[in-house]
């Protein structure tokens, strides 16, 4: 089999002396989703921030596309094709949806309508609120926001930090529906979620970390079955 669309192949590193990630390797593969789950401290968020780039790996490498990018900044990262969705502080309060849409992108020269109309075609409530600012948002709006300001990149890969963390059970459902929708248009989806179970179900391949280390990798189905996994980190 040949590489994966996406790879951090055995990273190690950390935030000053310390190693958070032991050897970790996580992939994703076109148009397919990701998820990696775990319990707290387990070093998902990141794993996720060393495939972007925003953390200096100590060992291993992140290829796109079979190109190594272990060195490039996050910038370069989404000039490439990364699209990232951090977890808190992902939209500009205080700029309009649309205006918001539009910062997102920044690094294009060529004609965003078309991108713009998709991701208003994604999320139809953004499309009625363009011209609202985006703090008077509900939280499971402000996250259709972020996750449509990274689409405005047009991005190879879309990386979500805990995308429905503290919004309601139906915006969750509503928001993995979404990013499946993505997923079918051939982006690919790496995510780092707390509600396992609801992640695992939609996921192609799911990375259970424990203490930045991979312990189970497998199918999203085959770890919803696997008996260790379900008492472990499914609650049962």
């Amino acid at each position: 089999m040949g590489q994966p669309f996406l790879i951090g192949d055995q990273m190690t590193g950390g935030y000053g002396a310390a190693d958070i990630l032991h050897g970790c390797t996580i992939a994703v593969e076109k148009g397919e989703i990701a998820v990696i789950v775990g319990p707290n401290g387990a070093g998902k968020s990141t794993a996720m921030k060393a495939v972007f780039g925003m953390l200096k790996l100590r060992g291993g490498s992140v290829r796109l596309d079979g190109e190594d990018i272990t060195t490039l900044s996050p910038q370069d990262r989404v000039a490439k094709g990364m699209g990232f969705v951090p977890q808190t502080s992902n939209i500009f309060t205080s700029m309009t949806v649309q205006e918001n849409l539009e910062m997102g992108a920044f690094l294009r020269r060529d004609n965003i309508k078309d991108t713009m109309a998709q991701v208003y075609d994604l999320f139809p409530i953004l499309k009625e609120k363009r011209n609202q600012p985006a703090g008077e948002l509900s939280g499971g709006q402000r996250q259709q926001v972020a996750v449509g300001r990274a689409l405005m990149t047009k991005p190879k890969v879309l990386m979500l930090d805990e995308p429905t963390a503290g919004v309601s059970p139906i915006v969750m459902d509503e928001l993995f529906d979404r990013i499946i929708e993505v997923a079918r248009s051939g982006i690919s989806i790496l995510m780092v979620e707390q509600n396992a179970r609801q992640a695992l179900e939609i996921a192609d391949k799911g990375y259970v970390l424990v203490q930045g280390a991979n312990r189970f990798t497998d199918t999203g189905r085959a770890l919803m079955e696997d008996p260790e996994v379900r008492r472990s980190f499914l609650g049962g």
